[in-house]
């Protein structure tokens, strides 16, 4: 297992949309395990293959934070049947580090997708599951936080960013 370093926005992997997953073997085991230990050292509660830098339908997410081992999920070419509720709350992206914001997702939603196993499953999400369920496809899908933003928020936290970003790279 190794830790992966995540891809920051304006990464163009962060803004692909990523490949079916139709290998199920080894690596990919082994990429999952990567992705796990990189979600863990964070720590975060998801993380989506793109966000390392690999563009496959996949991601893990734990909202435990690796305090339950039973809580772990690893779906593989996820998609959302069902989304119920509404709930605005703030929320964080490994991608687009030292941001928060309130983000308008489904309360609960329905989801599809595959085992490491190769099993079929439909799992049930809500609230902070719901939450990750939705982000993490978000990247699969290309989409990242900022999309998600209404756009007055999006300009002055992207201009924050920037400005934080500009301040790290002179250090």
């Amino acid at each position: 297992m190794a830790i992966r370093a995540i891809r920051k926005f304006p990464d163009p992997v962060l803004r692909k949309k990523a490949a079916p997953v139709t290998v199920f073997d080894a690596e990919l085991r082994k990429l999952v395990d990567d992705m796990v230990e990189t979600m863990y050292a964070e720590p975060g509660v998801g993380l989506a293959a793109p966000q390392i830098g690999v563009s496959l339908q996949l991601f893990v997410i734990d909202i435990t934070v690796g305090e339950r081992p039973d809580a772990l999920i690893v779906l593989a070419n996820p998609t959302i049947l069902s989304a119920t509720g509404r709930l605005v709350e703030e929320e964080g992206c490994l991608s687009v580090p030292g941001i928060r914001a309130e983000i308008p997702r489904a309360e609960t939603v329905e989801v599809h997708g595959w085992t490491l196993d190769q099993q079929e499953v439909t799992l049930k999400g809500r609230g902070l599951l719901a939450r990750a369920f939705q982000h993490e496809i978000d990247h699969l899908n290309g989409m990242v936080i900022w999309d998600r933003m209404g756009k007055v928020q999006r300009e002055l936290l992207k201009s924050e960013w920037k400005r934080s970003q500009r301040q790290t790279q002179k250090r």
